[in-house]
């Protein structure tokens, strides 16, 4: 497997890095190789999923890990995961891949520790850099206990994050674990474009939020009529069920 460590050690320390052609040569490399590595994705919802997957997918083995407890409330949290599991079923009956899924705890609690003091932050400071860390963090731990190749995250599609931050604090946390990270920047190549047609190709849900309770309330999102509506989409749907045929098992265990 590539050593992303070894790519950016050979580049000039002053070099702008373009993470998106990094991921390309890496892609590259396991084509020539003819290596597919499995891939752990966290990603945050089914939007982030779509091109994601479409791109990776040609080249790797992916499973999708929903690690998020940042969202809020907590129907909301359980909407965006059926709605990912909806979307991952959806694309491999399309496209004859075998996407797997896994959902990690629900802990909201361990994620407002994480951020107090921070609740007043803007979008985009501190508290979601704190946030991105305790989410890659996650995503490595579980890589490593599965033993995936690779993990990373589909965060950088969004337009509204900052993906050079997300790559900073990925290759940080790969420092600590014994498995790499696969940069990403997959807004790039009209990968975000290309996200908001597969949500309307596939009838995707889109949220009007990150996910967090802080930046909900600065944005003036009425977090009452989410809940609601959450509630109101949840009532015929039974969870971490209706999509046995991608949930990933380990030794013979669902995971």
């Amino acid at each position: 497997m590539i050593d992303l460590q070894e790519i950016l050690s050979k580049m000039n320390p002053n070099q702008k890095i373009n993470y998106d052609r990094v991921m390309q040569e890496m892609t590259k490399s396991w084509a020539k190789e003819a290596v597919r590595p499995r891939i752990l994705m966290h990603v945050c919802c089914a939007p982030c999923s779509t091109y994601t997957l479409e791109y990776l997918t040609e080249f790797a083995d992916i499973t999708v890990y929903f690690a998020n407890s940042n969202i809020h409330p907590k129907a909301e949290y359980h909407r965006r995961s059926y709605v990912t599991q909806q979307f991952i079923s959806d694309f491999n009956a399309k496209t004859g891949q075998s996407v797997s899924f896994i959902e990690a705890d629900y802990v909201p609690n361990e994620y407002k520790q994480l951020v107090r003091g921070l609740e007043e932050e803007p979008e985009g400071g501190d508290r979601c850099r704190v946030c991105f860390d305790y989410r890659l963090d996650k995503t490595a731990q579980k890589a490593v206990e599965l033993g995936f190749d690779y993990f990373a995250s589909a965060l950088t599609i969004n337009p509204h994050k900052n993906s050079k931050i997300i790559n900073d604090v990925g290759i940080d946390v790969q420092k600590v674990y014994t498995t790499k990270y696969l940069p990403s920047d997959f807004k790039k190549n009209n990968g975000y474009r290309r996200s908001v047609e597969m949500c309307e190709e596939y009838d995707v849900y889109r949220q009007c939020y990150c996910g967090c309770v802080y930046a909900a309330k600065i944005q003036g999102v009425d977090l009452v009529q989410v809940n609601k509506e959450a509630r109101q989409f949840l009532q015929d749907k039974t969870l971490n069920q209706d999509f046995p045929q991608i949930l990933f098992t380990y030794q013979g265990k669902e995971i």
